[in-house]
């Protein structure tokens, strides 16, 4: 039976439904099957066969959702890429030891090369033994060189058996990312709707959600502090956005509150996953509060000595590029500091991110939420100096909302502010000011390591 098979039954029990929005045209599920069924014979006449693996370069479409799936169906190894990773791409090519180049523009045009490798890793062999089809994907490098995520594609497909709700989603999280290919699975396996994004400014994704109703919004808390900063969600109809759902990074809890307080008629709801595990169930105690369940079918977790770890039936094979980083009895450490209160978590984030400030650890997110209730402030990074004493001392970049007329006063109005809030040791040291939104990346989360 086809490793996909679940998923083509569920396509043609809503063969008349939407199953993509992209440029303005909606696709139906007939429409995804019969292409799976074009794409079939492609992979057939380029002679790609099982276990070949297969560089994918692309954005969200329904072509390349369809090939995507073919190539599962043909038990492909597949190395999916968007151009948000273009400066890496001989990189991940090389590591990948991809052997097959295949890329589909936006306009629908696509090719397929066969390129001078040969993939001899062990873990590529565990998977053509089984016959199973397989994935990489690159974890995001913010404390090193990217990895490479070696995924059994059967392993992670599993959880997407059990049927969820039907839901209107809007695809914000990229091709090329756990979070991405997690929404895909969950709203295909349920008969929802993909709506696909090309502008992903606030004002781009609103209208979007605005147009099309949609109903859950997947997006990083870096993106949701733009929507609020941007105002683009005043003088909106947006009363079908029933759930916004945050993960990638940690959130602010002052950005939490004030998105709670813009949308008040919309759940919000923390995930977690990792690139190495896949994504976990979660429930959040409620949509102003950070503290969380996670875990659900095939999950299990435990925290040793603050640290989170999880043992998954989803969890990667192993990287191509970096040693086993299971501990013996097959437990993944997360390495993100957490806080416990019963059955719930609260996410501190990467330990690697905290600043050493004299031995004494500063979490940049709790000086981010404290310095973000000033009514002056519309946005802040905190990353680390450099102190030959100390090791490091706390910085802060502030997007101000108007024009600071003097900086020496702002800054002094701010360390008082901070410190009636914080330790000493986490009160900014060296204030600056930006004049956009300060550190993101492509991937709309934080860029500390840019500052430091």
């Amino acid at each position: 039976m086809s490793v996909i098979h679940f998923l083509k039954e569920t396509f043609k029990e809503h063969e008349t439904k939407d199953a993509m929005v992209w440029r303005a045209q909606t696709y139906s599920y007939r429409w995804i099957l019969e292409r799976i069924e074009f794409w079939r014979e492609k992979i057939h006449s380029w002679a790609i066969h099982p276990g070949r693996v297969i560089f994918f370069k692309a954005d969200f479409s329904p072509d390349s959702v369809s090939l995507f799936l073919a190539l599962t169906e043909r038990r492909c190894i597949l190395v999916p890429m968007t151009d948000a990773a273009e400066s890496e791409q001989a990189e991940r090519m090389s590591v990948s030891q991809a052997e097959t180049l295949i890329a589909l523009g936006p306009e629908g045009v696509y090719a397929a090369h066969a390129l001078p490798n040969h993939a001899e890793a062990g873990l590529y062999e565990r998977l053509r033994k089984e016959d199973h089809p397989g994935l990489v994907l690159f974890s995001s490098g913010s404390s090193g060189t990217p990895k490479a995520v070696v995924h059994d594609l059967n392993a992670l497909l599993e959880k997407f058996k059990v049927k969820r709700p039907c839901r209107r989603t809007l695809l914000f999280l990229l091709f090329d990312h756990i979070g991405g290919l997690n929404t895909m699975f969950h709203t295909l396996s349920n008969g929802g709707c993909l709506v696909t994004v090309e502008d992903r400014s606030p004002y781009g994704v609103l209208d979007l959600i605005e147009k099309y109703s949609v109903e859950v919004l997947p997006a990083t808390p870096t993106f949701l502090n733009m929507i609020l900063l941007s105002g683009a969600y005043e003088n909106r109809d947006l009363s079908c956005l029933k759930l916004v759902t945050y993960g990638t990074e940690p959130m602010s809890e002052s950005t939490l509150k004030k998105f709670h307080e813009a949308f008040p008629g919309t759940e919000l709801l923390q995930t977690y996953g990792l690139s190495e595990l896949g994504i976990l169930r979660s429930k959040s105690k409620s949509s102003d509060s950070l503290w969380v369940k996670v875990g659900g079918e095939g999950f299990e977790t435990r925290v040793v000595d603050g640290i989170l770890q999880i043992r998954a039936q989803s969890a990667m094979l192993g990287y191509l590029n970096a040693p086993n980083p299971f501990t013996e009895d097959g437990w993944f450490i997360t390495n993100d500091a957490v806080e416990t209160d019963g059955e719930y978590l609260r996410i501190l984030g990467r330990k690697s991110d905290w600043i050493n400030v004299g031995g004494q650890k500063v979490n940049p997110v709790e000086v981010e939420s404290v310095i973000r209730e000033m009514p002056e402030v519309a946005d802040v990074t905190v990353y680390a100096g450099r102190n030959y004493l100390l090791g490091h001392y706390v910085c802060a970049k502030i997007l101000a909302k108007t024009h600071v007329e003097d900086p020496g006063i702002f800054i002094k109005s701010l360390k008082r502010f901070c410190a009636g809030r914080l330790e000493a040791y986490k009160v900014p040291v060296k204030v600056e000011f930006a004049k956009e939104e300060t550190g993101i990346t492509a991937r709309f989360k934080k860029a500390r390591s840019a500052h430091a």
